[in-house]
Formats: structure tokens, C-alpha cells, sequence
């Protein structure tokens, strides 16, 4: 029998059982993993008293939690599936979500109880938890539900092959699809991303990004617990909160979109407070050349980059510290076990996997490697597609240089076509944040009668004063961008769309464009 994530968090405790292991900032909460072991167990028993059994579904829709950490340890005790949902999701997206997955207990906090109440009086077969002391008519309240039972540890038969986890994907191009990951898959991807990151139990790491997703879930939290480092969660993300706890802390490491990271570049900060920080990761969305430049300068922290999908894990490529310079704006090299290829593009199909482009040459990335899903939940043609001859097709358009680093371009459906020449979007992106008033930036593609399509930048300002004339001769100076390549129209906003993991909803944009354009 092979390791599971629950062997995997109680060898952890046997070792570090007197050691801080989870510190929840919200609660004032600091957990030694002995005494996170007990609650995880404590919880463990009160799921099986609810009727959760081996291969049910428990699903949360909670913000950064010791709840969230300890529901999802207690799933592992008893063979439980976890489904963590986007919390900012609207009530219909929600419910589409628990249809799918057809949990047995949903557990949900005050900050998502208006998403969850109209769901939960339609849903009346779940039992919905509330962590929150509210009184509610359709939830039970998690610590009366938990008060009082023992916390002795439950039997479960578990192989490494039981599935884990349902992650829906975050649904940057239309309705979200359930993730299957097992226990392996994740054992595999926590210990490649403890030896990448260079782990520690000495370590103090810090959760701002959303939990939920499998960036801040795989690459950085279960790396942390399979090492025994410590845990410190901060509910959500705010920019000054983060820099205080980093400083009164310690903290050692942490995990942040590249949103947040630019988000913490405008505050007021000293170098000091970052005195203890030894690495930043990021990932979840690209990161413009100009922006890691910023931050290696004003941080003074090392930079690994982690680039790939919910459905590997996430990570298949790694960008190291020293690599940030020299190889800025490249997605690195493959991670341990996992092979990536970029192949010709197929216009009535999947890409054939042997079809292997060279050096310089773009095409779609593809990926096989340990922690790649099982499949799609209830999905087995798009399941079959994604997963073509045993290769996963990401959709992402990109090539390899002649030292073997990946650069990624775009996303297949975010390539522009003006004029029969092929524009992508990541490469304006990227012009436009050199720009010292340029914030944030999206491109997209909005339909022109005489070209096809046209290139829109959708621009949030860090100066009020910039003009449109000024960022068009400013992407066609220094030779940043070809004519052909420069946004045809600009539209500055207060924000772009965004889901909980910093990636830009590139969809919507495109479905504004095209109304303003009709």
C-alpha cells in the first residue's frame, strides 16, 4: 500500500507533535499538530455520525480557515472525497457546483451564507454546517456538531489510488469542470514542490492566497505539512495586512498571484519588514517581465515561479530564483517526472503528441507526468479529449528556446487574428506594463469588418493623467511591439475581472467588447 495524503499528515504529527503547526490569525488559534490531529479527528468522527462514508463528498465554501484545514484533513481520515468551492462564486454557480459533486455536509462561514442560504433551502437532502455562532434555520452549527465527540482516531481502509479531491476548475471560459485527483497524485506533487521549494521544518509559511485553489493547496500548504512547517492563515488576502503578519511573524515563505504581489508593491513598506522572507512563489496567471524586475528590486526576495493547471496538480514547470533575470518572462523548465512537449496544433482535433515542434517554433503544451487527474467528474468525453493518447492538451500556446526553458504565449482561444497575422495577447500585455502608470492590463480580441478581429487593451491606471495617445507611441517606441501588434482602442477601467486565483476572465472582456462593438 502506498502513501496516502492522511499517512502523509500523521507521520507528520508523530514527528512534529509538540510543534506550531496551524496558526488561524481570524480565531487567535495556534495549534500544535498534535493538537490539530485531535481536531481533525474530532471532526473526522462527527462527518461518519452524519453519515459520511468512505468515497462521499464533503464539499466547503470557506475563505482561509483553521475549519477549512481541519475538514480537510478529516476527509483524508475517513476516505471522504473533498470538494473545496470558489468562494466568490454567485449562488447559481454554487449550485451547480453541488449538483455535480453531490455531497453528503457542505460547511460554509458567515462571509458566504448569501450564497449558500437560497441554495441550502432548495438542496434540503445536505446538511450545511455553519463555522459562524449564527443561528440559522437551514444549518446546524459546526462546533455543536462537533462539540463532544471523541477524538480517537477512525478506521478507514485507504489506498493511494482512492480519489482525494473534485476541484472545479475555475471556469475562465465557461462553466467549471470537476477535477478528479487521487491520494498519490498529490503525495507525488506535495513532495516534488517540498524539494523545489527547499522546505524546511524550520520553515514559517503564510496562506493569503485562497485555499480553495490547488496553487496555494498543493504547491504550498501540503509541502509545508509533509515537512512540518508551520502554517499561519490569514482569512483572506489584504495587501498592509499581509506585510504586518509577514514581519510579526517571521514568516519564511509564502505563495501569492501576481495581482497580489503588484498589489503589495503599492503600499507603503521597508525592506525590513521583509527581513525574514527568504522566497516569494507565484503563479495562477503570468507574471510581467517588468513586474518581477519591481519586486526583486523593492523585496529584495527570491522568486520561484510554478506554472500550470488544476488539472496536473497544478505545477509542471518551475522558474527558479536565479533564473528570474536571465529567463524573465519564461515558465522554466519541467518539474521532476513530468515531461512537457509543445506540438503543431490541430485545427479538427486534438494535437497529435508526436507532431513535436522545434526550438522557437509555437504550439499547443502538452504534459504527462504523476499527478495528473484521473479525469473529469462526470465528463467522460471532454475527459477523453483533454487527455488525448495519454497526454494532457492544455491550451495553452507556447515553445521551448534552445536551453530547453518554456515560454508560454497564450491560451489557444486567446489568440487574436488581425489580418491573417497571428497577435498574442500575453506579448501586448507585457509592453504595456512597462509602462510606469500602467497598473493592470488585459488584451483581447474584439471583431473588425476589415480584419477579422482588432486588439483592445483593457488598462487600470495607476495615474489618472495617462491618454490612449500616449500608451500607442508608447508600445511602438523602442521596439516593443510590431503596428500590426498595438492595441487598436483602449478602455480604461477601475478593475478587471478576476476569479479567487488572480486569473484573468478574459471571457468577459471579450463578451463586452463584442456588445460595444455590434
Amino acid at each position: 500500500m502506498g502513501p496516502t495524503l492522511r499517512s502523509m499528515f500523521e507521520q507528520t504529527v508523530a514527528k512534529y507533535a509538540d510543534k506550531e503547526g496551524l496558526v488561524d490569525l481570524r480565531l487567535g488559534t495556534r495549534w500544535t499538530y498534535g493538537e490539530w490531529d485531535q481536531e481533525v479527528n474530532r471532526t473526522a468522527n462527527a462527518l461518519k455520525a452524519s453519515g459520511v462514508e468512505k468515497g462521499d463528498k464533503v464539499s466547503t465554501v470557506l475563505f482561509n480557515t483553521a475549519e477549512y484545514a481541519t475538514v480537510l484533513f478529516a476527509c483524508m481520515k475517513i476516505g471522504a472525497v473533498f470538494n473545496p468551492v470558489n468562494f466568490r462564486l454567485m449562488e447559481k454557480e454554487i449550485e451547480f457546483i453541488l449538483k455535480d459533486a453531490d455531497p453528503k455536509v457542505v460547511v460554509f462561514e458567515k462571509a458566504t451564507a448569501a450564497q449558500i442560504a437560497p441554495v441550502a433551502k432548495e438542496m434540503t437532502s445536505i446538511e450545511f454546517w455553519s463555522i459562524d455562532e449564527e443561528n440559522l434555520p437551514y444549518a446546524m452549527n459546526y462546533y455543536e456538531r462537533t462539540d463532544g465527540v471523541t477524538t480517537e482516531r477512525p478506521v478507514c481502509e485507504l489506498d493511494e489510488n482512492d480519489p482525494y479531491a473534485i476541484m472545479y476548475t475555475s471556469g475562465t471560459t465557461g462553466l467549471p469542470k470537476g477535477v478528479i485527483h487521487t491520494h498519490r497524485d498529490m503525495v507525488d506533487q506535495a513532495l516534488i514542490m517540498t524539494a523545489c521549494l527547499r522546505l524546511t521544518e524550520n520553515d514559517r509559511g503564510l496562506t493569503v492566497a485562497p485555499i480553495f485553489h490547488c496553487a496555494e493547496l498543493h504547491c504550498a500548504f501540503f509541502p509545508r505539512v509533509m515537512i512540518g512547517a508551520t502554517n499561519v492563515l490569514l482569512h483572506h488576502f489584504d495587501a498592509p495586512e499581509v506585510i504586518g503578519t509577514v514581519r510579526e511573524e517571521q514568516i519564511t515563505s509564502f505563495f501569492a498571484a501576481p495581482t497580489m504581489w503588484n498589489m503589495m508593491l503599492q503600499e507603503e513598506f521597508a525592506k525590513e519588514d521583509f527581513q525574514t522572507l527568504r522566497q516569494g512563489l507565484y503563479g495562477g496567471a503570468p507574471m510581467a517581465p517588468a513586474l518581477t524586475m519591481k519586486l526583486h528590486d523593492a523585496l529584495g526576495v527570491q522568486l520561484l515561479q510554478a506554472y500550470g493547471m488544476t488539472e496536473m496538480g497544478p505545477a509542471i514547470t518551475a522558474l527558479t530564483e536565479e533564473e528570474q533575470v536571465t529567463k524573465a518572462g519564461s515558465a522554466g523548465r519541467a518539474l521532476l517526472n513530468h515531461e512537457v512537449r509543445v506540438v503543431r496544433t490541430n485545427e479538427h482535433g486534438p494535437a497529435e503528441p508526436e507532431e513535436i515542434c522545434k526550438p522557437h517554433e509555437l504550439g499547443e503544451i502538452i504534459v504527462r507526468g504523476p499527478s495528473m487527474m484521473k479525469g473529469y467528474y462526470n465528463r467522460p468525453e471532454a475527459t477523453e479529449e483533454a487527455m488525448y493518447k495519454g497526454w494532457y492538451h492544455t491550451g495553452d500556446i507556447g515553445s521551448f528556446d534552445e536551453d530547453g526553458y518554456l515560454w508560454v504565449s497564450d491560451r489557444v482561444k486567446d489568440m487574436i487574428i488581425s489580418g491573417g497575422e497571428n497577435i498574442y495577447s500575453r506579448e501586448v500585455e507585457d509592453a504595456l506594463y512597462e509602462h510606469p502608470a500602467v497598473m493592470d492590463a488585459a488584451v483581447v480580441g474584439e471583431p473588425d469588418d476589415l480584419w477579422g478581429e482588432r486588439v483592445v487593451a483593457y488598462i487600470v491606471k495607476k495615474e489618472s493623467g495617462v491618454t490612449e495617445q500616449e500608451l500607442d507611441e508608447f508600445c511602438t517606441s523602442g521596439n516593443r511591439l510590431a503596428r500590426y501588434k498595438r492595441p487598436r482602442r483602449y478602455e480604461f477601467v477601475d478593475e478587471l475581472p478576476r476569479n479567487a486565483s488572480g486569473k484573468l476572465q478574459k471571457f468577459k472582456l471579450r463578451e463586452r467588447s463584442k456588445t460595444l462593438s455590434e
